[in-house]
């Protein structure tokens, strides 16, 4: 099991950067695949960005691709969620969401992950 940690959200100006943190209570490298999801007021939960157990392999979604990037920090359990020109529409509660993995997959649907984080909410202004 691990637990999950989110911090880093605020309110913030259309154009500016925000770096989200997920903070796990174990190793995740070699372990988890890991991904960050977002959920806006009367919208479902969607994929945002995904990295896999060992690093190798990311993915974006069509919508943060180019503007968003996911990292982790081995050293730190952490992983993070770089957010730059963000925009009105990317307001939403952030949660981090883990999954133990095997292979180099990145996963992209919310049953694929059974742990989550307490979400932490970003409020971009126009």
């Amino acid at each position: 099991q691990v637990q999950l940690a989110e911090s880093g959200g605020g309110l913030v100006q259309a154009g500016g950067s925000l770096r989200l943190s997920c903070a796990a209570s174990a190793r995740t490298t070699g372990t988890f695949s890991m991904g960050w999801f977002r959920q806006a007021p009367g919208k479902e939960r969607e994929f945002v960005a995904g990295l896999s157990r060992n690093g190798e392999n990311t993915y974006h979604a069509d919508s943060v691709k180019g503007r968003f990037t996911i990292s982790r920090d081995t050293a730190k359990n952490t992983v993070y969620l770089q957010m730059s020109s963000l925009k009105p529409e990317d307001t939403a509660v952030y949660y981090c969401a883990a999954k133990q993995a095997y292979g180099g997959g990145v996963y992209t649907s919310t049953y694929d992950y059974p742990y989550w984080g307490q979400g932490t909410q970003v409020t971009v202004s126009s």
